[in-house]
């Protein structure tokens, strides 16, 4: 009886000696992908007043604009730096001021540009887990979220990407792979950039 004793309190001490992130299961793939740096990075939009060249003003980004009424243009000599003509003189009409209020800091109004966070990464699902000793590959699939009335104008509704990264267990755990690491596998910002619509 005390050697079955001593066998379960040996087997328990074993147990607890691990630490849930020896195992690599979806949970702790979705909590290391999702708590990362480069997975939390919003979607920028650099938007930009004054003059810009035609082909920025015609871009579908500035069109959105337009069409909500955010921003108004007059046609304007381009200066040799700006092509192809013609050039426009944005502005932002009084919708657009309080469209974009929020983005922008006291003393900032007579700033010709500024960035708009539109859009954070949400983590759909885990597709799958591939193993290979102490390397994995992880298939996730992911879509960006609206975070203002701007970034719902801006941003592409209810498109989902697939992207795979490269996972490596150390002596603690795994962990995602460094951009400064191996390049065995694919780190999780090539992932992102990598990323395939999923249909």
């Amino acid at each position: 009886m005390r050697k079955l004793i001593l066998v379960i309190v040996v087997c328990l001490l074993l147990a607890t000696a691990c630490s849930p992130r020896d195992y690599l299961t979806r949970r702790l793939a979705t909590a290391l992908i999702a708590g990362s740096d480069a997975f939390a990075t919003p979607q920028q939009f650099w938007l930009r007043t004054g003059l810009v060249s035609n082909k920025e003003y015609t871009s579908p980004e500035y069109l959105v604009l337009q069409r909500r009424g955010w921003i108004s243009a007059t046609n304007a000599p381009c200066p040799a730096e700006l092509t192809p003509p013609p050039c426009w003189d944005v502005t932002l009409t009084p919708l657009g001021v309080d469209a974009f209020h929020d983005f922008t800091k006291s003393g900032d109004a007579g700033k010709q540009s500024f960035t708009v966070p539109i859009a954070r990464r949400e983590l759909i699902a885990i597709i799958g887990i591939s193993k290979n000793d102490n390397l994995a590959d992880v298939e996730f699939s992911w879509q960006w979220v609206p975070t203002s009335e701007v970034g719902s104008a801006l941003s592409a509704g209810n498109l989902q990407y697939k992207s795979s990264v490269g996972l490596k267990k150390y002596d603690d755990g795994w962990r995602l792979i460094d951009a400064t690491g191996a390049k065995t596998n694919q780190t999780l910002e090539e992932a992102l950039k990598n990323a395939a619509p999923t249909t």
